[in-house]
C-alpha cells in the first residue's frame, strides 16, 4: 500500500486514532502513520522542520504554528474538547477533589503526584499548583514523566497522575475521575490541522471522512 497519510499528535488523541486506523485504512485504502509526543516536543519537532500530513495539538500551540506559517490556517477545524483530571491504582479510593480546599488537601497529602511538565496538563498543573500556592510542596516530592503519568501508579511511584482524562484513560489498572471544571479540568480544545506541504489537503479531507473521527473526542469523559 503506498498511500500514506503521516500524523503527529498529542497523547490525547491516541487511543481515537489507534481505533480507526484500521477502519481509515479499509475504507480509503490509505494507512495512518502516527507518531505521538507530548505537546512542547511536537513543537519543536515542527519549528526544526519535521514534515507531516496532519497535526493535532492544543489550540495555543496551533496557534503559534499558524502564525509562523507551518501550519494551513485554512484546514483548522475543531476536533475535540479535553479536560485534565487526576488518576489513582485500581482499587484504591478516589480522594475527596470537591473542592479547592479538598484539592489542595488530597494533593499535599499524596505520596507523590506523578505529571509531566511538557505536555498541555503538566503545563496546565504547574501553573494551577504555583496559583494554589504549594508548587514548592508539590514538586518536592513529585514523579515527573513524559510518558503516561498513570504507569507511575502503577510501579507504585506515585499516588496520584495528573494528565487529560483520554490520556489516563489509556491505562487498564488505574481509574480516571474527572474533577471540578472550575478546579482542575481544562477546557483545552484540540484541533486537527494539516502540515503545509505536499498532501496536506488530502490529508486533511480524508481525516474528515473517517466516520466517527471528528466527534469521538479520544475518549473525554
Amino acid at each position: 500500500m503506498g498511500n500514506v497519510v503521516r500524523v503527529l499528535s498529542t497523547f490525547a488523541l491516541k487511543g481515537a486514532i489507534e481505533r480507526l486506523a484500521g477502519q481509515y485504512q479499509t475504507t480509503t485504502e490509505t494507512r495512518i502513520a502516527a507518531d505521538f509526543a507530548p505537546t512542547l516536543a511536537l513543537l519543536k519537532r515542527l519549528r526544526e522542520g519535521e514534515v507531516t500530513d496532519v497535526v493535532i495539538l492544543t489550540r495555543e500551540g496551533l496557534d503559534e504554528l499558524r502564525a509562523a506559517g507551518i501550519v494551513v490556517a485554512a484546514s483548522c477545524v475543531d476536533l475535540a474538547r479535553s479536560y485534565v483530571g487526576l488518576a489513582v491504582k485500581a482499587g484504591h479510593p478516589h480522594p475527596d477533589i470537591a473542592t479547592e480546599v479538598s484539592l489542595r488537601k488530597a494533593l499535599l497529602n499524596a505520596r507523590s503526584v506523578a505529571y509531566g511538565r511538557i505536555g498541555a496538563s503538566g503545563i496546565f498543573f504547574a501553573k494551577l499548583i504555583e496559583r494554589m500556592g504549594i508548587a514548592a510542596e508539590i514538586n518536592a516530592k513529585a514523579t515527573v514523566t513524559s510518558g503516561l503519568t498513570a504507569e507511575r501508579l502503577i510501579t507504585g511511584e506515585a499516588d496520584l497522575a495528573v494528565q487529560q482524562i483520554s490520556e489516563l484513560k489509556t491505562g487498564r489498572r488505574h481509574r480516571g475521575r474527572r474533577p471540578d471544571p472550575t478546579l482542575l479540568a481544562d477546557a483545552g480544545s484540540l484541533f486537527r490541522r494539516a502540515h503545509g506541504g505536499v498532501g496536506s489537503d488530502r490529508a486533511g479531507r480524508a481525516a474528515a471522512e473517517v466516520p466517527g473521527f471528528a466527534g469521538s473526542g479520544a475518549g473525554v469523559a
